[in-house]
């Protein structure tokens, strides 16, 4: 009884502690300093902890990177981050209540940064920008956060955005004006893209991939622009100013390099798609509900791509402490 009971108050003083570590992070300002093993890992990389950074996220695998510049100008891969949730379906934002989570290409600014969310901290995303605008759709709200609950967002654990809104605080006091988010249904590989050949959403990717595919082969962000309603890459920043989003496009050409890995990998793609049976294909999820309605408790489970460990609520789970005091 009494070795039962000392392990008892263990726990519990575990647990306590456990509680206590929660609120203290929940409490530590948008200002606090990056973790010492991130600045170590920027150093290491060549890069400076003020220097620029871009964000690239994949819904399918639940990937978010942190890209950050190096002195050669060029960007390199600082950190991978798994998305704690992302709710809807592989494609694009489309209305306002729809519920999915935005793919694009978008701009932060530092107003756009939010110290003070219900959701630890949050960086709105820029949804809907200048593509979207010209394709009639709306939406608003949408961002990277914490508490790991998404409605259309990319929700992270409260750890994760303490340290991606960190280094976008850092990249503004170093001078970037802007930071490039690059969002994606999945990888853009061609096994991926053959994968996915039947969805409504493929010539979206495929613009999309064009984007992809000039960070891929330059690292470093292109310049996006939009005409004729279609993202268009390389422009220079001048052109990009003068361009009318639903009018025709000037002429242009990416580089060499990268127009031949764009269509390259197209034919890829079309080699694999000649040799996959019916069962190789991506299957499109099913659920669905009316925008302005209460979502059901089936169709928010099936939208809540979330990682293993939180509850329905975003929460948490301490199994450990629980299965102890369950016994």
């Amino acid at each position: 009884m009494i070795v039962r009971r000392i392990l008892t108050g263990a726990v519990l003083a575990a647990a306590m502690f456990a509680v206590s570590a929660c609120k203290y992070s929940d409490l530590i300002p948008a200002e606090a300093p990056l973790p010492a093993a991130l600045v170590k890992a920027i150093q290491a990389n060549g890069m400076g902890v003020n220097s620029p950074i871009l964000v690239r996220l994949f819904k399918e695998e639940s990937d978010l990177e942190i890209w950050k510049q190096k002195t050669d100008g060029t960007y390199a891969l600082l950190k991978t981050y798994e998305i704690c949730a992302w709710s809807g379906k592989l494609g694009p934002k489309k209305a306002e209540g729809d519920r999915q989570a935005p793919e694009g290409f978008y701009n932060v600014n530092p107003s756009q940064l939010n110290p003070n969310s219900s959701y630890h901290l949050a960086i709105n995303m820029g949804y809907p920008n200048t593509y979207d605008r010209a394709n009639g759709r709306t939406g608003s709200h949408l961002m990277i956060h914490g508490s790991c609950s998404s409605m259309g967002c990319y929700a992270m654990d409260d750890e994760q955005v303490q340290e991606i809104y960190g280094l976008a605080r850092h990249s503004f006091q170093g001078g970037q004006r802007n930071f490039q988010i690059q969002a994606y249904p999945f990888r853009m590989t061609p096994k991926n893209m053959a994968r996915h050949r039947n969805s409504e959403h493929y010539e979206f990717w495929k613009m999309l991939k064009k984007g992809s595919d000039y960070f891929e082969v330059t690292r470093k962000p292109p310049h996006v622009g939009v005409c004729d309603r279609s993202y268009v890459f390389d422009q220079s920043a001048a052109t990009v100013a003068t361009l009318d989003p639903t009018g025709p496009c000037p002429s242009f050409a990416l580089p060499e390099p990268v127009i031949a890995k764009h269509y390259g990998e197209d034919s890829k793609v079309e080699e694999l798609v000649s040799t996959m049976s019916e069962s190789d294909f991506a299957q499109s999820a099913t659920f669905s509900y009316r925008t302005g309605e209460k979502i059901s408790a089936g169709a928010y489970a099936a939208e809540q791509h979330r990682r293993a460990g939180y509850d329905k609520d975003g929460k948490r789970i301490r199994s450990g402490i629980a299965s102890f005091m369950n016994r």
